[in-house]
């Protein structure tokens, strides 16, 4: 019985590296980029030799016949590390390596493991949220819950170790415990097509990342505050379901990760876009006619998360050719998104004044002077909102204090304009095929694009040109602060 995995030893040049676990569900490259861990030469410049064959990336372990225990020879050069001259400058690669990523001014890339740049792209976004990164930071919490689940558990660890790894690593990163985490929790990432690792789409890949660490980044008292997922991410809509034939109404609410860019022909820009997406129709029993009939829902926003997500519904299922078809059409996106259009009247009343403190200061950075009754009016709006109510409203006396800062701190700070600060690209026809790329806000203001494990910066103006209407990258998802 061939196991999937096996522990072998690696020679290269003196040195002999014992206890290198291969696992053969994954290709050779993933067993290359463990081996670039260790011993800093590049997955492309190893040379590895299995019964008088070069090692391919993406040879099929089971032909090989690799055996437990087995020693393997391993050629190639390391990266050098250019030595400093004595008591001259400190080289950027003399530094420790935690350093050399501040220096660098961005994190490292990813490693593609074979048709991995749907995780990958969806990871480089979602590191970009510090708030995110410290709650992982914390996990697991002192009394972890009982009702999550191991793979979630693992999923999470993995996560967080990734993290870690991508801001103190300055050469790529192999997220090899990463995706077996995933695919142990999602097993539809693990996919094979003739022996090969599928594409996979990495809005399903964000979704469920997102619903996993909603499950198990809980304080144990599982209030609203508690729960960081939804207070990062969260999006509670409030609709009004009419029936035009019978005449019935109701009201739904519900929380979302994400709001939907809906495109067709009359959609031109992700303002428009975003108004069909908050509209749809749905058939269901009528009571009343005593039988199935339309109905119309239309959603306003009720509650803003700090990062406001938008997905653009750039694919659709094409009956005739059995496959995920893509919507190539052109469609803008701002740097700021205003959604206060969209808000409920409740919501619109809530963002008023911190919208009015917003203007106030804008206009003091560009030099207009309001007059002084004017400003002292500012004074008491801003002591006013010092004692906001928390975003549930008043009345919640069981919340502790810390609860009810952050809440009123939030409150304060929702203006319902944000800031764009993570595109995710897809490049192709096809959502089976084709390329997923991230590009990424870093604190310092930079752009950088990160496809795979090669990041570069970007300029500002190259962002809005991620919109469609061609075979270059075209915005999937937007993350907007």
């Amino acid at each position: 019985v061939f196991e999937a995995m096996l522990t072998v030893s690696v020679k290269w040049q003196k040195e002999l590296f014992s206890k290198v676990e291969i696992d053969t569900n994954l290709p050779p490259y993933v067993f290359k980029c463990q081996l670039f861990d260790l011993t800093g030469v590049p997955p492309e410049r190893q040379k590895i030799m299995i019964k008088g064959t070069l090692l391919k990336d993406d040879a099929d372990w089971l032909k090989l016949g690799v055996k437990e225990g087995q020693k393997l020879m391993m050629m190639g050069t390391a990266d050098e590390i250019i030595k400093a001259p004595e008591n001259g400058p400190v080289f950027a690669e003399d530094m420790p390596e935690a350093e050399q990523a501040i220096a660098v001014g961005h994190s490292a890339g990813l490693f593609n493991l074979g048709n991995t740049c749907y995780m990958n792209s969806t990871v480089q976004c979602l590191h970009s949220v510090p708030e995110l990164m410290s709650a992982l930071t914390n996990y697991p919490p002192p009394v972890r819950s009982s009702d999550v689940d191991h793979s979630s558990h693992s999923l999470t660890i993995a996560a967080r170790e990734l993290f870690n790894e991508l801001n103190k690593s300055v050469k790529p990163v192999a997220p090899v415990q990463f995706l077996m985490a995933l695919r142990s929790k999602y097993p539809q990432f693990a996919q094979l097509h003739n022996g090969i690792y599928m594409q996979q789409d990495a809005e399903e890949c964000w979704t469920q990342l997102l619903f996993t660490l909603s499950l198990t980044l809980k304080s144990p008292g599982g209030s609203q505050i508690a729960d960081t997922t939804k207070g990062l991410f969260g999006i509670d809509l409030v609709s009004r379901v009419h029936c035009a034939e019978s005449g019935e109404e109701s009201s739904e609410t519900e929380s979302v990760y994400s709001l939907k860019c809906h495109i067709s022909q009359e959609v031109n820009h992700l303002h428009e876009g975003l108004r069909h997406g908050l509209r749809s129709e749905l058939e269901k029993s009528s009571p009343s006619l005593g039988r199935s009939a339309i109905f119309t829902k239309d959603s306003r926003i009720s509650g803003l998360p700090r990062y406001l997500t938008v997905q653009f519904v750039r694919f659709f299922w094409k009956r005739e050719t059995n496959q995920k078809a893509k919507i190539l059409r052109k469609v803008d996106y701002p740097l700021e998104l205003d959604v206060y259009d969209f808000c409920s009247e409740d919501l619109k009343k809530r963002l008023e004044l911190p919208r009015q403190i917003l203007r106030d200061e804008e206009g003091k950075k560009l030099g207009l002077k309001s007059n002084e009754k004017s400003s002292t009016s500012c004074d008491v709006k801003m002591a006013d909102a010092e004692v906001l109510p928390p975003f549930g409203g008043a009345g919640e006396s069981s919340k502790s204090a810390s609860e009810e800062a952050v809440a009123a701190d939030k409150e304060r700070h929702l203006t319902g304009i944000y800031d764009l600060i993570a595109v995710l690209t897809h490049k192709g026809r096809s959502a089976d095929s084709g390329h997923y790329v991230a590009w990424v806000k870093q604190q310092n203001g930079k752009w950088v694009q990160f496809d795979d494990d090669n990041p570069s910066i970007q300029r500002e103006e190259d962002i809005t040109r991620l919109s469609g209407g061609g075979d270059w990258h075209m915005a999937y998802i937007c993350m907007y602060k």
